[in-house]
């Protein structure tokens, strides 16, 4: 299967946009691209080869409400928490908004 000017013109008409004509042939060839590279995952074996993964796959955790513990200590990689949060600095574009709250 491939894609051609045409089908180009169709789904760039159906989705509302404008397409100049010098630009299809672009868009032919990645969509092409696309659809080979598409081809090329179909023709390769879904059984596990000796990746070191048993064919069962990887054992699932238990499905237990909670939050997950972390391996370190938040203190211990924030530069900055309060009551649990971590305290991240304003952005400069919004230094102005907080000065009436």
């Amino acid at each position: 299967m491939s894609v051609t000017r045409e089908d180009v013109r169709r789904v760039a008409e159906l989705a509302r946009l404008t397409l100049p004509d010098e630009a299809l042939d672009g868009y032919v060839a990645q969509l092409n691209g696309i659809l080979a590279h598409m081809a090329a995952l179909q023709s390769v074996s879904p059984q596990l080869t000796d990746a070191g993964t048993a064919p069962a796959g990887m054992p699932l955790r238990a499905d237990e409400p909670g939050a997950t513990p972390l391996a370190h200590e938040a203190a211990s990689f924030a530069p900055a928490m309060r009551e649990g949060f971590f305290l991240v600095p304003r952005l400069a574009t919004h230094e102005d908004a907080g000065e009436g709250a």
